[in-house]
């Protein structure tokens, strides 16, 4: 590996320090700070409110029982009952206000990091990724992920907090009580959670693996229907749906099982640390250490933290769906992009220049056989040439070297004369129109699909290549130029929608045009009309396209074929 390609490898390891999941959570901090503080405010206001009404009640008995209601402070604990209820109201509405408004900028903040981290791997490392299992990672592992500290974090801390405000306040009536506290504190918030998610990681993988594996098929069914429908497929892809259900549904059903078993506990628990606490309380006030209110107040204090800490195991649970759903998330950013930006990258050429490929080689990573063995080939300014050649025989990676999805393993690729892997990508990006195979139509208007290509397109514009590619009496049809046209041009023939993908290209002012199989799904009479009137459209820009069918004289200058690695001239 060349020095330079280190660089690039540490420029870029340090972008992803800076740019990792944790920097998300930490523009919230102020919003996740304030969620956890309310939430500690809602419980301690209930620990509280649970503790002074047992004491309060109690003594209110006693006094009437015992004819003491002279000597009894009635103003004090109902007053403090009603501040205890008021501050548990309030706090309880801002911490599920502040905490969904945190939840939900989170959720927003990491989709969006996650596919501008993502979005540099397309398509050569993403290839190997099931559309459906990426849908799985942007919507199932974050919503997993965005809730993290609301779910799990905060209330965690919220409990640590509540339990040592407790054993404190038992520590101020009878120190004996405030041990029994703290052991039955450790053994119901950390023991039973611990116990009932241990070794629930590989379930909860497994689980989420599940998941995945259930959105990928009902997302590939729904986009293939049609030909499951052809094929008379769709009761066995229903089937394998069903299986996959099934699937998720036992792990779902462990999981839940986890947690039964974990309140289960957590109930037994709380019967002998209550009867524990019940026997210190009445010794004590049989003693004369405590008095009755107090002592009543150490059993409530004692329901009350039994109550808060019943919901650690899900918690635990939330903590560890999100800890699996991050790993997830970043084994796909963590990759390695397959092309780097240079440290400093060079300026493109502000005029048309020579485009050539010197002495190319390719092969896909893991294979031997090389696609292209010693291509060479120059497209001067303005010039137009059309390479041909069986299928799978490595059109379409040439032209892939060319966007820079790739980077030759030999040789180079030189505009102006400067090898491609000196410019930023976004540079060399400006300088191409590109029309794949199968270039998508999106869900939208004919606008919007056409502005993909220029932003900054008037009507006047758009209304011109909607011709040159013979669609503007179709689009008057439709209603103009805002007319919907459905997902993936549902509401468009084939040929309609690559015509429509062709005008996008057109519309894109750059000096360069790459087009794969521009023709594809149009008649012959139609083909041929639209090429020679695109070779008429395009101007002074060089056209590189790739196509299998003859093309019509005057569309290109030069014609290549390539065959087993070699470009051949004819």
């Amino acid at each position: 590996m060349k020095p330079a390609d280190n660089k690039h490898d540490d420029i870029n390891a340090g972008h992803d320090r800076r740019d990792d999941m944790r920097s998300v959570f930490a523009r919230h901090r102020g919003w996740l700070l304030l969620t956890t503080v309310l939430l500690f405010t809602t419980m301690l206001a209930g620990v509280g409110l649970l503790g002074l009404s047992g004491g309060f009640l109690t003594g209110a008995a006693l006094a009437g029982a015992l004819g003491m209601g002279a000597t009894f402070n009635f103003f004090s604990p109902s007053a403090g009952i009603r501040g205890l209820t008021m501050m548990r109201i309030v706090s309880r509405y801002f911490e599920k206000l502040v905490g969904h408004d945190a939840t939900l900028r989170i959720a927003r903040d990491l989709r969006v990091w996650f596919f501008r981290r993502a979005l540099p791997l397309a398509p050569a490392r993403l290839g190997s990724s099931r559309t459906g299992e990426l849908l799985a990672r942007l919507i199932s592992d974050i919503s997993d992920v965005d809730g993290a500290v609301v779910r799990a974090v905060g209330p965690l801390l919220a409990l640590v907090g509540i339990a040592s405000a407790a054993v404190l306040a038992a520590a101020l009536i009878y120190w004996p009580a405030a041990v029994w506290l703290a052991v039955l504190a450790l053994l119901v918030g950390l023991g039973v959670p611990v116990l009932a998610v241990r070794r629930g990681e590989a379930g909860e993988a497994l689980r989420v693996q599940h998941r995945a594996s259930l959105r990928t098929l009902a997302y590939e069914g729904l986009e293939g229907v049609a030909d499951l429908t052809a094929l008379h497929a769709r009761d066995a892809w229903a089937q394998r749906v069903e299986a996959s259900a099934g699937q998720l549904a036992v792990a779902d059903r462990r999981r839940r099982q986890r947690l039964i078993n974990g309140n289960v506990l957590h109930s037994m628990l709380s019967g002998l640390g209550l009867v524990g606490m019940l026997w210190l309380a009445l010794s004590a006030f049989e003693a004369g250490k405590v008095e009755a209110p107090l002592a009543a107040g150490l059993i409530f204090l004692t329901v009350a933290l039994l109550e808060v800490a019943a919901g650690s195991s899900l918690a635990w649970q939330a903590l560890q769906s999100a800890r699996v759903a991050a790993g997830r998330l970043q084994q796909i950013v963590d990759q390695s992009p397959a092309v780097l930006d240079p440290v400093q990258p060079q300026a493109v050429p502000s005029a048309p220049a020579v485009l050539s490929f010197e002495n190319v080689v390719f092969a896909w990573p893991g294979e031997t056989r090389k696609l292209l063995d010693g291509v060479d080939l120059q497209l001067a300014a303005g010039e137009r040439i059309a390479i041909r050649g069986d299928s799978g025989c490595g059109k379409t990676t040439l032209s892939a070297l060319m966007l820079r999805l790739w980077d030759p393993e030999q040789g180079a690729i030189r505009y102006g004369g400067v090898d491609l892997r000196q410019f930023a990508q976004e540079d060399w990006y400006r300088q191409i129109a590109w029309l794949p195979q199968g270039a998508p139509v999106f869900a939208g208007s004919i606008a919007e699909n056409l502005r993909l290509g220029d932003p900054q397109a008037t009507d006047e514009a758009m209304w011109s290549v909607l011709e040159q590619v013979r669609l503007q009496q179709w689009a008057q049809q439709q209603g103009g130029l805002s007319a919907w046209v459905g997902e993936n041009g549902a509401t468009m023939s084939a040929g309609q929608a690559r015509r429509l993908a062709l005008a996008r290209a057109l519309l894109r002012n750059a000096p360069l045009m790459v087009l794969d199989e521009p023709t594809e799904g149009l008649d012959v009479d139609t083909a041929h009309a639209l090429l020679t009137d695109l070779a008429a459209a395009l101007g002074e820009r060089s056209l590189l396209m790739i196509s299998h069918g003859e093309l019509p004289e005057g569309v290109v200058q030069r014609e290549y074929r390539l065959h087993r690695g070699q470009l051949l001239q004819g």
